[in-house]
């Protein structure tokens, strides 16, 4: 990389730098620096010069417990009862939640090579109406359907995900099938080798179907082959980035799916396409083989049609990797028969201000089936400003597109879209992110003393701070359906203005569409949460729904 001139900097550019870092200094301090500036500079430039894989993890790694975090001790699930008789007709089977299919699987009543069957074909006739997959592995998916019926002929079951297909989202790794991120500088990269995800579905007997859209490099619903669409308003995304994985679930195109969130990216499309997100603790499963995109707030996460289905796969999700520094092993336990009498439920009187009456709806429901309403304040404090780390994190992920233009080959370039944004973080302060950091502390410990005292929070699923607070401290979401609201259509969600915006409502006629609430739960305890959302999910009734695609 050629040296910069060595000439001091004109107190003029200093004055206008300033301006973009919100500081203000003297003349007299301009001078001081003025010939010294540029050695700092070139420390930057030398360092850029050194290739970073994007497998390199940061040696600074979050971790989400405070001093004194004493994890729940229970592992181990138990599912809450029998599956009924299985219906007639492909669509029905479908439809169904992965307990039940897992159920009709080891009784015989289907097989693995039908239910793979039934789902590729719906994937070949809808599939393209939604623009849900980037591949679909139709060989693939047989031979493994074919290989596992046999095995279970022979009495040999992997667990309860045996022979149920399942989608991949398109930023983590399967051998030998394309993993693009949804970005055409990626097209034709083939991993040689499984994330650590993808071999642990692998080993529980799930099929994979294929790898589902995500939007560009895990943000929004655009991607090199299109747009993603909702299911229940094809004239809309399905949000994004698990875009793929929402809209397929939704429309009964698989099982279940796997997402990711770094902020929003399985509540928002869960929201948009009514579906069942749960987003993990942080560090409760691997990472290692999915696309980095910020080490300190990416998470992968199971997204379904029943909070039960989730809490299955989040199980075979969570196995220990001694090669993810960020993954910290904890146990995971839920009782699908729990009642929730008596748990205590807190929440923000001023978020539900905020929200839509069906999340007013929920927390009356909530209450109506035994749980003990406890209100809760929250600081008021700019919690906004953690976006910052996002932007700079992901910036610095990509650096090198930006650093090289490669990044104008990426087909939404709008302000909100990654390429300017990653072009705007180059201006964010180095000691501004330190501080953060240390702010991100406090959050921390204002939101574990929110959570002393409650087993789970509910509140608006993309109305006030708690999206925010909670990808930063590291808090599980359960992000569920309660029922359908009339909505025109919306436009896409984004994170301008350094915030998750809705998306502006467009004029026209208004389309029958989901409507979700959210549950948080302390650190490494999501059973909560699950316990409040399965009571829920049956008082509501949601699943009686389908989308008008699918």
């Amino acid at each position: 990389m050629a040296e910069l001139d060595a000439e001091a900097v004109p107190s003029a550019t200093i004055a206008a730098a300033e301006h973009l870092l919100g500081v203000r200094y003297t003349e007299a301090e301009r001078e001081l620096m003025a010939d010294n500036l540029l050695a700092q500079t070139q420390l930057a430039l030398r360092r850029r010069a050194v290739p970073l894989p994007p497998t390199l993890p940061p040696a600074t790694r979050f971790d989400p417990r405070l001093p004194g975090h004493v994890p729940p001790r229970e592992d181990g699930m138990r599912l809450s009862g029998d599956a009924p008789a299985m219906p007639e007709g492909d669509a029905a089977i479908a439809y169904a939640p992965v307990t039940h299919l897992g159920a009709w699987l080891r009784r015989g009543d289907l097989t693995a090579a039908r239910l793979a069957d039934i789902y590729l074909a719906r994937i070949a006739a809808i599939g393209p109406r939604l623009d849900c997959f980037a591949v679909v592995t139709a060989d693939a998916a047989r031979a493994r359907a074919a290989e596992l019926d046999r095995m279970a002929g022979r009495g040999e079951w992997l667990g309860p995900l045996h022979g149920i297909p399942y989608g991949m989202k398109d930023i983590i790794d399967t051998a030998g099938v394309e993993t693009a991120w949804g970005a055409e500088l990626f097209r034709g990269h083939i991993p040689a080798e499984d994330a650590h995800v993808t071999a642990l579905l692998h080993a529980a007997g799930a099929v994979m179907l294929g790898k589902t859209t995500v939007g560009a490099l895990a943000y929004g619903d655009i991607w090199y082959g299109g747009r993603t669409s909702n299911p229940w308003n094809t004239e809309e995304g399905s949000s994004g980035s698990s875009a793929g994985s929402a809209s397929a679930t939704a429309a009964g195109l698989v099982g279940f799916s796997i997402g990711t969130e770094t902020l929003g990216s399985i509540v928002a499309p869960s929201t948009r396409c009514g579906t069942v997100g749960l987003r993990p603790t942080f560090g409760r499963v691997s990472r290692r083989g999915a696309m980095a995109l910020c080490p300190s707030l990416d998470k992968i996460g199971p997204i379904c049609r029943s909070v039960e289905d989730a809490a299955l796969v989040l199980d075979a999700l969570r196995g220990a990797d001694p090669l993810d520094r960020a993954q910290i092993v904890a146990p995971f336990g839920w009782d699908g028969a729990q009642p929730v009498t008596g748990l205590r439920l807190g929440y923000i009187e001023a978020d539900f201000a905020e929200g839509h009456e069906m999340d007013r709806a929920a927390l009356r429901a909530a209450s109506e089936l035994g749980t003990v309403l406890v209100p809760l304040t929250r600081p008021d404090l700019p919690y906004d400003t953690l976006m910052s780390v996002l932007f700079a994190e992901a910036a610095a992920s990509f650096e090198a597109l930006t650093l090289s233009g490669d990044d104008d080959a990426l087909t939404w370039q709008a302000k909100e879209a990654w390429p300017n944004a990653f072009r705007k973080a180059r201006f964010l302060s180095a000691v501004d992110h330190v501080q953060l950091d240390r702010f991100r502390m406090m959050v921390m410990q204002v939101t574990a003393g929110m959570f002393r005292g409650v087993d789970a929070v509910i509140g608006p699923s993309l109305t006030g701070p708690m999206l925010v607070i909670t990808n930063f401290t590291g808090h599980p979401c359960l992000c569920l359906p309660t029922g359908l609201q009339r909505a025109p259509t919306r436009g896409k969600l984004s994170l301008a203005r350094a915030r998750l915006d809705l998306g502006e409502e467009e004029a026209g006629p208004q389309h029958d569409v989901p409507h979700t609430v959210c549950l948080w739960s302390g650190l490494f305890d999501e059973a909560p949460a699950l316990t409040i959302g399965r009571a829920l999910e049956r008082r509501f009734g949601y699943a009686a729904h389908r989308p008008p695609v699918g």
